[in-house]
């Protein structure tokens, strides 16, 4: 019974309770059972953190998923540490002592940090030729993960690749597996390891994936780094010269900048541009570079400032061969525009500088050239650099 009063009468009435028919509770319960099913099948794989796969026929009817392996959404998170505990006893601090004469204090000296990957157990260290101030720090030291300090020396940099190597006295170091940049993907895990701000914040490891390949980035008004890999992995000032890694743990890249005004975007410098040079110090113990013999500038910015007709607006074009150098021996001319070595295009200097690096003393290159309009090819016998 329910007892109420009502207001318009001024009077009190009794109510008897009605009981729901049977109808009506299976009802009810169909109902339930059918949301609960659809909130157990669409919204349960979200609750428990997982991806169910929904699979059809070819008449596009569900079929139940067969020996299907599902995988949590953190499995990327149990690879990080994996691959920090194995790369992280190959990175090293790097600081820098650098000195500069001041007209009114004298002799001014700076410090720097950056990072390093031992390459070889030997003691060889790959890192960024701006962290090393391009060569002309008066002082490198190199932290190991032992804690040892050691004074190091640098062998060789390259500032159009922003690359070095350095070498400490020390035997049995703990070596960097370098891995096959060629072979990465974009969306793959790329893991970094560096001191972002200086060595009270060394080895620090940030993770992410590879956002993009074959970057362009300007360090200078006419000048750019190519051919580098692009990962939203945070990288920052001391990351510099440090490694990134794939998913095994494998050096792909050595961090090399960071575009201040693009939030996110990390890049670094595939380690197979590196590979030539660092197999040819381990083996010899020094690199020999080789040299083509031209000064050359990029055909499409030429024909944009003189509007000359090349016949094309690709390549390097070469404005003078140096007499009695490879070039010349080859039998290229002043004008002629080089398009391709060994079949792989070149459009700038800085390519085409980047790829000599895959040639030693007595190696021989096909140059793809246009000469006047005419497309033709010619062999190159590669030389020593001279220092």
């Amino acid at each position: 019974m329910n007892f109420y009063y009502d207001n318009q009468n001024g009077r009190y009435h009794f109510q008897r309770r009605r009981t729901p028919s049977w109808f009506t509770l299976i009802a009810a319960v169909l109902v339930a059972a059918i949301i609960g099913g659809v909130i157990g099948v669409y919204l349960g794989p979200y609750l428990l953190g997982k991806s169910v796969p929904y699979i059809t026929d070819k008449s596009g009817d569900p079929v139940q998923p067969q020996n299907i392996e599902i995988l949590a959404e953190t499995e990327d998170l149990k690879v990080i540490p994996t691959v920090a505990k194995k790369a992280m006893p190959s990175v090293v601090g790097i600081t820098t002592v650098t000195e500069q004469r001041d007209f009114f204090f004298g002799i001014r000296r700076g410090e720097g940090v950056g990072t390093g990957v031992i390459v070889d157990d030997s003691g060889y260290i790959l890192t960024n030729s701006h962290v090393v101030n391009d060569g002309r720090a008066a002082e490198v030291k190199v932290l190991l993960y032992d804690g040892n300090t050691l004074r190091a020396d640098v062998l060789w940099n390259d500032s159009l690749l922003d690359l070095a190597v350095l070498k400490v006295n020390a035997k049995n170091l703990p070596v960097a597996s370098l891995g096959n940049s060629d072979e990465m993907e974009v969306g793959d895990l790329a893991i970094a390891i560096g001191n972002p701000l200086g060595l009270a914040f060394e080895r620090t490891v940030t993770s992410g994936i590879i956002s993009g390949l074959d970057r362009s980035v300007p360090v200078g008004e006419f000048e750019s780094i190519e051919g580098l890999i692009q990962t939203d992995a945070s990288i920052n000032p001391g990351n510099s010269g440090g490694p990134l890694l794939n998913a095994k743990g494998e050096v792909i890249g050595i961090n090399t900048a960071k575009i201040q005004t693009g939030e996110g975007l990390g890049f670094a410098i595939p380690i197979n541009t590196a590979k030539p040079i660092v197999d040819e110090f381990i083996e010899k113990g020094e690199f020999t570079k080789v040299y083509l013999g031209i000064q050359g500038v990029s055909t499409a910015q030429y024909v944009q400032a003189y509007g000359d007709d090349l016949g094309t607006t690709e390549g390097v074009l070469a404005i003078r061969v140096s007499p009695n150098s490879p070039a010349d021996k080859a039998g290229m001319q002043d004008g002629d525009v080089i398009l391709a070595v060994d079949g792989k295009k070149v459009d700038t200097m800085r390519q085409l500088s980047r790829q000599l690096y895959e040639y030693r003393p007595g190696d021989e290159a096909e140059l793809e050239i246009m000469r006047r309009g005419q497309k033709m090819k010619i062999r190159v016998v590669f030389e020593a650099a001279q220092s």
